[in-house]
């Protein structure tokens, strides 16, 4: 009955050219179904990823940029299916965002099992004897409409005329959000404990073997960010005296390759963590020291990064890409400084869940400071400074980015705006209501020189 009601909100609310106000409803009324018909109160990680899930499919109410939308959307499916599978390890938490693809067939079963128990009840009976009344009418109403016309016509007046395709695709949505809320639903009820196929016992190392490369690691680690002091100190004459470019170009070069360091240093803590043996104090003392330095200098990596990339966009204008990447960055630091965390009491269960966790937060943190918005706001300043503006591509962001493209001077602004403007649907269902695009309506079309 849950899942039949969310697939009735679904197919109210959910607009397949438009998304807005309804993403949002059609999601809460999936996650409220899935948790709050289950025989047992959620835990508090599923409440954590439940609120991230509709956190997450709110932005489709507030921003209008598709490909930040997507995103959010994306990460919501992952939050939901979290928030309902309950997993705590990471092999728990890995496999349980797998288990809707074997899924269907659980769920089927387990839908046919209530559904039996269903009918012995008087609403079962009432549901079952309403749709063959509906059936009969329908089959043998139709046959007497196409062997009379004046009773066609009687009937024609009577009986509303839906558009056949809007009524067809409303008919499809049902379906999909219900079968979507039936597989949460028995995922809720029934979770497959992944947990328990996590390894239990480690394979460990003495302490030569793992502290030797991580004290070499820290060593260049350090190296690095010795001569990133010295560059920030010197700038731009350093750079063009040493390496013989400017400093755009040298922000330009690096970011990629100190992104992959990142990345490369997750793993690597992964495997000492895994392999580092822990019997005694000594060791404990080792490894909370050498990871605990290794993090940290990670996160001077990390800032080193993200000045380079800041360095670039300021000379070369900010884009979609490089502010998605910067806070790809951001969200790694966050995560080394959650490894040193836990790396006091070297066990730390709440670490996997923190870490997706702190994903969700900082794509929520994206779209709270609306990056098209900000990316138009940027360039347009580095426009008043530099005299040069990629007309171009702003006109091909989002309505989120109207406020700050009506600061240009005409014919700028025409050239800009326009084409965002021209985009915009002239109006919306209240199902598909988005604040950016209500208040981009507003602006007025100019004319591009």
């Amino acid at each position: 009955m849950a899942a039949a009601g969310a697939g009735v909100v679904g197919a109210t609310t959910l607009a397949t050219d438009q998304l807005g106000l309804g993403a949002l409803l059609a999601t809460t009324a999936v996650t409220l179904a899935a948790l709050a018909t289950r025989p047992s109160p959620p835990k508090p990680r599923q409440l954590l990823f439940a609120a991230l899930t509709v956190a997450l499919a709110g932005v489709a109410a507030v921003r209008a940029a598709d490909w930040l939308v997507g995103l959010c959307l994306l990460a919501a499916l992952g939050t939901g299916i979290l928030a309902v599978t309950a997993g705590r390890t990471w092999t728990g938490l890995l496999l349980g965002l797998l288990s809707p693809l074997t899924a269907p067939i659980r769920t089927a079963t387990w839908t046919a099992r209530g559904s039996a128990r269903f009918k012995r009840h008087g609403f079962g009976r009432a549901l079952a004897i309403g749709a063959i009344s509906a059936a009969l009418l329908v089959v043998f109403g139709a046959l007497f409409a196409g062997a009379d016309p004046v009773f066609a016509g009687l009937v024609g007046d009577l009986l509303p005329r839906p558009e056949p395709g809007p009524g067809v695709g409303r008919v499809i949505l049902f379906t999909l959000v219900t079968g979507v809320t039936l597989v949460a639903a028995t995922l809720a009820h029934q979770a497959p404990d992944f947990d328990a196929l996590a390894p239990a016992k480690r394979r460990t190392r003495p302490r030569l073997e793992w502290a030797v490369p991580l004290t070499a690691l820290n060593l260049l680690f350090a190296c690095f960010v010795g001569v990133q002091l010295v560059v920030l100190a010197d700038g731009d004459r350093y750079v063009r005296r040493t390496a013989g470019l400017t400093y755009a170009d040298y922000a330009r070069q690096g970011f990629w390759q100190l992104l992959a360091v990142t990345v490369l240093t997750l793993l690597v803590v992964a495997v000492v963590i895994r392999v580092a043996a822990r019997e005694t104090g000594g060791d404990r003392t080792a490894l909370r020291a050498l990871l605990g330095l290794l993090c940290l200098l990670a996160v001077l990596v990390v800032a080193s990064a993200l000045r380079r990339m800041w360095l670039y966009e300021d000379a070369y204008g900010f884009t979609r890409l490089r502010v998605l990447v910067q806070a790809v960055e951001l969200w790694l630091g966050v995560v080394f400084a959650l490894i040193a965390a836990a790396g006091v009491r070297i066990e730390a269960p709440w670490l996997p869940r923190a870490v997706l966790a702190t994903g969700a937060l900082t794509l929520l943190a994206l779209a709270a400071i609306n990056p098209d918005g900000f990316i138009a706001d940027r360039n347009i300043a580095r426009y008043q400074d530099s005299g040069r503006i990629d007309v171009e591509y702003l006109s091909g962001l989002s309505a989120d980015a109207v406020p700050a493209l009506e600061r240009l001077p005409e014919p700028l602004r025409a050239c800009a705006l326009d084409p965002v403007l021209y985009r915009l649907p002239p109006e919306e269902a209240w199902y598909s209501a988005n604040l950016a695009r209500s208040r981009a309506r507003e602006a007025t079309i100019g004319t591009c020189d």
